[in-house]
Formats: structure tokens, C-alpha cells, sequence
């Protein structure tokens, strides 16, 4: 969750400042949860209600609102008071027991496209809103999310003395402080009920466990990613796809498990991005299945460049790489089939196809200048003029 400056919600921690006479004036934010602004909380999986703006449509409102809690965490809830709500409202929601606080992230139709998008059923035993939050609730919240790292290092404490293999990542304390929430994650099986009963007696809550993916982990965490923004998964993606080697193979991207992978130790999400990019642009690429074969030796392919259409060879016993256009390759690989292997790259006529030219038409020249000068020296003297006495 963002910090109460925000225009789309926050966390809800706030500092209250006063005059020199002990008065209060005014409240500032006091910082997210995760240490401060600058770690970039406040943009997680923000949206924009593009529809604000407009006319609301013949007919009642969408009885519908999407909440946002802290980690990007989002649900819906029915406004079955009718509310008067504003993206960024805080408003105390119902839960299995107890409420909670979150900020009212979207609303409208855009939610309803959402429960479309996503499949989601809205019946009688979907959870409302119960009101917009007062300055106790608001005070009460503060008061549970500055419980959350203390209670997250504890726990942690406690994982190592009892020698679990699991791993912590985030805890997240109900607003009426009555229940945690502790996500983890794990590669194998965990018993917990220990645990659990030493995690209810040192907080004095119900706990609840919740186990989440890595790439989940990565993105209630937050961080930078190598291209130098915020990762992905913490600011705008919720559905996580599957990716595999080969949507690497396809972008001709080296298969180096450090480069491809992102901080959640899986393959990076962005991988599938210009994929379909990349399968609509090698349907004219040929499968170069063995080396070109020629006079000068095998040529084994290098690289491709897809969007340009150029394919690079190489000889085993050369380092200059030659590009050669998608025709000239087709051709090549074409008369290899049939058993032809022509000269070069550039001169696609076997050595043994060449044309022979005749031995009279290479002395012709010759030929001509003899008949030349048989013609000059054949007339002897007869044919010089005589000198004027």
C-alpha cells in the first residue's frame, strides 16, 4: 500500500505535527510500511479509472468496489450501504472475523469489466463494505503495521530455533489487531503446527500461514529489476504466465540461467513479452538443420537476425562470419539437397557445371593477327609505289 498522500490510497501511517502552543495543525505522512516512499510502496499495482471523467451511465451505480491492501493484495466487496466512495477513500472492510482497512482502488464498471476479466462470481456471500474509515480506524491501522517487521524478524527468530525450511517473507496484521497473517514460501512439505501455537503466544493473535509462489514473494517484496525499473510484478502484473527455455531459444537469447532469470530465481516475466513478435517474424526464417556445404568448406550458422532476415555462417577454420541474405540461403541449402555444392556464398555454379569454352575461341585473337599480317607480307615490293624520278 502507498502512504496517504497518494491519490490512489496507502497504508494509512501518519504523524501528527503541532504549533509551538502543543496545537494540533496538521498531519503528514509518516512513511510506508516497508521503511519509507523512495522504496516505491506507493506505486504498487496502482490503476487508473480511465471512465472517471465521463457521464455515468442510465440506472443505478455498480454495487461493487475494488479494495487494495497492503502488498498489492486486492479484492471486492459489495457497497451494500450505498456509500459515497472516491478512489483513495479508506473504508473498514468486513472479514471472516474482525474488519480490515484498505482504500478503495476502482469502482464502477471498470469494475465490473474486472469481475468479468478475472471470473469472479459476486453472490450473497461476498464480503461489503462496512463504512468509510474515521480517524480512530485510521489510528488503529497505523498501530498494526508498525507491528509488522518487528513480528516479521521474531518469526523468523522462531523459524530458525525450531529448524523449518521455509521462509518468511512478509506478515501482514488485521486493522482491529485480532489476527496475522504470515506468507511463506517453500520448496517442500512444512509441519507448522508448532509454530503456529508459538507465533498465537508470543503475539497474542490468530494466526494464519499462507504460502506463496516465488515470483508472488518477488512481488510483495518489490525491487528493481536489471532493466532498472521496478519489477513488474509489483506494480502492474497480477497474472503470472507460464515461461519456459524455449520462449528464450525463439528470441535467440543466450541460455544463461543468471541473465534470464529475475530476482525470484525464475525465468523473468518479460521473456513472453515480444514472443508473439518473435514466432510471427521466423515463419520466414529457414531451419538450417546441418551446415551449407561448398567448394571452400562447411559453413555453420552463427546467428540470425530476425527482423532484418539476414543469417550469418561461418567456417570452422576461418573467425569472419559472412551474412547472407534468407534467398541466398534457401538456394544454397536447396542445391545441397540434390547433391550440388556450388563454389561460394556469391558463385552458386558447381566447379564441375562451368561452362568450357572452346580452344578455337580462345586463339581466335591469334588467329586473326596471323591472317593479318600474312596479308601484309605476301605482296612483297610489288606492291610499293615506285619513287618519282
Amino acid at each position: 500500500m502507498g502512504c496517504q498522500s497518494c491519490a490512489v490510497g496507502g497504508c494509512g501511517s501518519k504523524a501528527k505535527t503541532t504549533d509551538s502552543g502543543g496545537a494540533e495543525v496538521a498531519t503528514k505522512t509518516a512513511g510506508c510500511s516497508s521503511g519509507g516512499c523512495s522504496s516505491g510502496g506507493c506505486n504498487k499495482l496502482n490503476s487508473f479509472d480511465w471512465l472517471s471523467d465521463m457521464s455515468p451511465i442510465a440506472g443505478p451505480a455498480y454495487g461493487v468496489v475494488e479494495v487494495k491492501f497492503k502488498g498489492g493484495r486486492k479484492e471486492y466487496y459489495r457497497n451494500v450501504h450505498n456509500l459515497d466512495l472516491t478512489t483513495g477513500d479508506f473504508v473498514v472492510c468486513e472479514m471472516t472475523s474482525g474488519y480490515h482497512l484498505g482504500a478503495v482502488s476502482m469502482q464502477g464498471d471498470l469494475v465490473r469489466l474486472q469481475l468479468k476479466r478475472k471470473h469472479v462470481q459476486i453472490n450473497d456471500d461476498t464480503k461489503a463494505i462496512h463504512r468509510l474509515a474515521t480517524a480512530r480506524d485510521l489510528e488503529k491501522h497505523q498501530q498494526a503495521v508498525l507491528r509488522d517487521l518487528p513480528s516479521l524478524y521474531r518469526a523468523r527468530e522462531i523459524v530458525r530455533e525450531l529448524k523449518l525450511h521455509m521462509k518468511l517473507s512478509d506478515v501482514e496484521f488485521q486493522s482491529d489487531n485480532t489476527k496475522a497473517t504470515f506468507y511463506y514460501s517453500s520448496e517442500e512439505r512444512v509441519d507448522f503446527r508448532e509454530l503456529i501455537k508459538m507465533l498465537a503466544g508470543e503475539f497474542k493473535v490468530r494466526v494464519e500461514m499462507r504460502q506463496i509462489s516465488l515470483r508472488q514473494e518477488a512481488g510483495r517484496i518489490g525491487g528493481i529489476g536489471s532493466c532498472g525499473r521496478e519489477l513488474c510484478c509489483s506494480t502492474w502484473l497480477t497474472d503470472f504466465k507460464n515461461i519456459t527455455t524455449s520462449a528464450a531459444r525463439y528470441q535467440n537469447l543466450s541460455l544463461n540461467p543468471a541473465k534470464l532469470s529475475g530476482q525470484c530465481g525464475r525465468l523473468k516475466c518479460c521473456l513472453n513479452y515480444e514472443l508473439d513478435t518473435y514466432v510471427d517474424a521466423l515463419r520466414d526464417i529457414p531451419t538450417v538443420e546441418k551446415p551449407l556445404e561448398t567448394q571452400k568448406g562447411r559453413a555453420f550458422l552463427q546467428k540470425t537476425d530476425i527482423f532484418r532476415k539476414i543469417m550469418w555462417f561461418g567456417y570452422s577454420s576461418e573467425s569472419t562470419w559472412h551474412p547472407l541474405p534468407i534467398k541466398r540461403v534457401i538456394e544454397i541449402v536447396a542445391l545441397n539437397k540434390q547433391g550440388v555444392i556450388p563454389e561460394s556464398f556469391d558463385v552458386l555454379t558447381p566447379v564441375g557445371e562451368k561452362e568450357v569454352v572452346p580452344l578455337a575461341a580462345l586463339n581466335a585473337d591469334l588467329t586473326q593477327l596471323d591472317k593479318k599480317y600474312a596479308i601484309r607480307g605476301g605482296g612483297g615490293s610489288g606492291n610499293k609505289k615506285k619513287k618519282k624520278r
